[in-house]
């Protein structure tokens, strides 16, 4: 059974997502930071960290939101980086904040759809995505096209909550994110079900050995998972 965020509304999982990233994207950035107590932005780090023995030109940041990823991408010192979202609410705010920190001539955010994109074959160094592979309608074709627009040896690095499996912290996370969680995100960001839909997604995402395995029926090689925060988060990296 596919996971959406408002299950009394009828539409498509991308619809709703579009919908669901439309409302909150004001407040988006906000609860990030404040839900994760500021770890999301080590956990970021991390991730462009392992793409700098690659020092990649070309970066396709997808489900990139409002930028945070490919404006961490910068550290990687690349000569350019596209950012695709379905959500224009998410691209607006980012654009902003590209703007303000003078980022303009090197992020480009547009509007695209992670299963459809519109880059010709072997164009990008790197795939970069963070929090939102989880988010895909049809993960195998997200994946595909992901690897199709990478160029040979290329790299994804994909970024994805995952699920804690050591006693006790996963049982006090799992607290955390399924009592507590969703009530503070339905405060701050006005949506009753955008942070309830967060915590279900991630419990049918295949995580970890599972999400591998998802990497590899594409034509991925060398894939690895590194997790992150006793696995509340974990990293992917694999080959074209």
């Amino acid at each position: 059974m596919t996971v959406v965020p408002y299950k009394q509304q009828v539409g498509t999982k991308k619809d709703q997502v579009v919908q669901m990233f439309n409302k909150i994207s004001k407040r988006y950035d906000f609860l990030n930071h404040f839900l994760s107590l500021g770890i999301d932005i080590t956990w970021r780090k991390r991730a462009i960290k392992l793409l700098e023995p690659e020092s990649p030109k070309q970066i396709l940041d997808i489900a990139t939101g409002t930028g945070d990823f490919a404006i961490q991408a910068m550290s990687l010192h690349p000569e350019k980086i596209i950012g695709i979202d379905i959500s224009e609410g998410m691209l607006e705010i980012g654009r902003k904040k590209i703007l303000k920190k003078g980022l303009q001539r090197y992020i480009e955010l547009q509007y695209g759809d992670s299963e459809n994109l519109q880059f010709m074959d072997n164009k990008f160094d790197a795939v970069i995505v963070s929090f939102g592979v989880r988010n895909f309608e049809n993960l195998n074709r997200g994946l595909e096209e992901m690897h199709r627009v990478l160029r040979p040896n290329g790299t994804a690095v994909i970024l994805e909550f995952s699920k804690p499996q050591q006693f006790p912290f996963k049982q006090l996370y799992g607290w955390y994110f399924k009592r507590v969680l969703p009530g503070i995100g339905k405060l701050i960001s006005k949506d009753e079900f955008a942070y309830q839909y967060l915590p279900e997604s991630v419990e049918q995402f295949p995580s970890g050995a599972g999400f591998i395995e998802e990497l590899k029926a594409v034509g991925f090689k060398n894939s690895i998972c590194k997790t992150v925060t006793f696995g509340v988060s974990s990293i992917y990296m694999a080959k074209k």
